[in-house]
């Protein structure tokens, strides 16, 4: 195939070929995450209004937004701001990020614990953010989302949450329902997610936070089955050799050969008695059949 690139003087982004060819990204999530690197450093754009802007479907923006999640292009987290409010924040990058790779550019994460010998080192050479934004939520997480990670012990008594996680996880609980989950959603994504009951669970809290981070599309609901054909059927009341079914379209009882015979039975007792004529021609008729079958 022949190509013909004039090399942009100005307005280009310098995307990395992984990106552009990545096997696992579908063309709505490179679309996205082009779309963000290519925004000036001031510009703070979340990832919906991207795909508003981008022309994509809401459906297809969350299929979209997982799979950047999944091959860690795109960071997002719950945090309490100033005042109270919370924030969305989210991250976006040209290389893959770990999640102890984002934790380190978050201005708030606490130092490790234990730090190996030598100067302290940051992410790898290449691995920087390209944005990191946040979204003014006015509202605290929903009461809901709040009442669902207090009651996790009722879920599963091994799920002793510590009461400093809880804000956190109904963060995440909260992003689950206001897409559309409900709350009895939620808990059986959590409940699938636990492992056998004889196991120890030692970090419920981790646990929880692992499986509410990433929330799954609402599926539309299933129409209910058609109850099968026989279901439908009724048994015929009339007089046959074996048990016969007949669909009814109304309330009738019978099949439709037998309504028919009811019909031509009630159609010969309601026929007026014959005139002298009538009953002569009959006679006639009748006679002349008998000398028919008389034989010679």
């Amino acid at each position: 195939m022949l190509r013909h690139v004039i090399p942009p003087a100005r307005f280009y982004s310098q995307v990395p070929n992984d990106l552009i060819r990545h096997p696992r990204l579908n063309s709505d999530a490179v679309r996205l995450l082009t779309w963000q690197l290519s925004l000036p450093a001031d510009r703070h754009e979340s990832l919906s209004t991207t795909a508003e802007r981008a022309g994509i479907k809401p459906r297809a923006f969350q299929r979209a937004k997982q799979q950047l999640k999944d091959e860690g292009y795109f960071h997002e987290w719950k945090e309490q701001g100033p005042g109270g409010l919370w924030q969305t924040r989210q991250l976006v990058s040209n290389v893959v990020l770990t999640a102890e790779d984002v934790a380190h550019l978050r201005a708030e994460a606490p130092a490790p614990a234990k730090r190996a010998a030598g100067e302290p080192t940051g992410p790898s050479v290449g691995r920087h953010p390209e944005e990191d934004f946040q979204e003014n939520t006015s509202n605290p997480p929903d009461d809901g989302a709040r009442q669902l990670v207090e009651q996790l012990r009722d879920l599963d008594p091994r799920l002793r949450v510590p009461r400093g996680m809880l804000t956190e996880l109904a963060a995440l609980a909260a992003q689950w329902l206001h897409l559309g989950h409900t709350v009895d959603g939620v808990r059986a994504a959590i409940a699938r997610g636990l492992p056998a009951a004889r196991d120890t669970i030692h970090r419920p809290g981790g646990l929880v936070r692992y499986l509410l981070r990433d929330v799954p599309p609402v599926e539309a609901p299933l129409a209910p089955p058609e109850p099968p054909r026989v279901a439908l059927m009724r048994e015929c009341v009339g007089s046959h050799t074996q048990p016969r079914l007949f669909r009814p379209v109304a309330d009738e009882d019978a099949c439709a050969e037998c309504r028919r015979a009811r019909a031509e039975e009630a159609a010969a007792t309601s026929r007026p008695p014959a005139t002298g004529a009538q009953a002569a021609v009959r006679g006639a008729a009748t006679a002349r059949a008998a000398l028919r079958t008389v034989p010679v």
